[in-house]
């Protein structure tokens, strides 16, 4: 029953953020991993359109910034074993793009934002 009650309280969760992001307020990223586990957080953008972000961790994750097209999967963004990143990714195509961290063999503790 409980992982039944986790599954709404996530999809919650990612409509707040679309939400937010379609309003213009900055997506809030704080989460806990545990080893070799996924959070993504993702958001429909257009050719040109730019978001600011950053985070930090206190173990090293795998970080990217990716999108789908069909059952290709393309990283604008892709980086390896870090504490810490951001920047400003400004979009090439119109495309629903996702911020994802991926835990190595300890759990993480990320905390950050994604900003128009």
């Amino acid at each position: 029953m409980r992982r039944l009650l986790l599954l709404p309280a996530l999809a919650c969760a990612a409509l707040a953020n679309a939400a937010a992001d379609n309003r213009g307020e900055p997506i809030a990223v704080a989460f806990k991993l545990d080893p070799k586990k996924v959070h993504e957080e993702c958001t429909r953008m257009e050719a040109g359109q730019s978001r600011r972000w950053h985070w930090k961790s206190d173990a090293p994750v795998d970080f990217n910034i990716h999108y789908h097209r069909g059952e290709e999967v393309f990283y604008p963004v892709k980086r390896d074993g870090m504490r810490g990143d951001g920047g400003t990714f400004t979009a090439k195509s119109g495309e629903d793009y996702c911020w994802m961290w991926t835990a190595r063999d300890k759990a993480a503790k990320v905390d950050g934002s994604i900003a128009k």
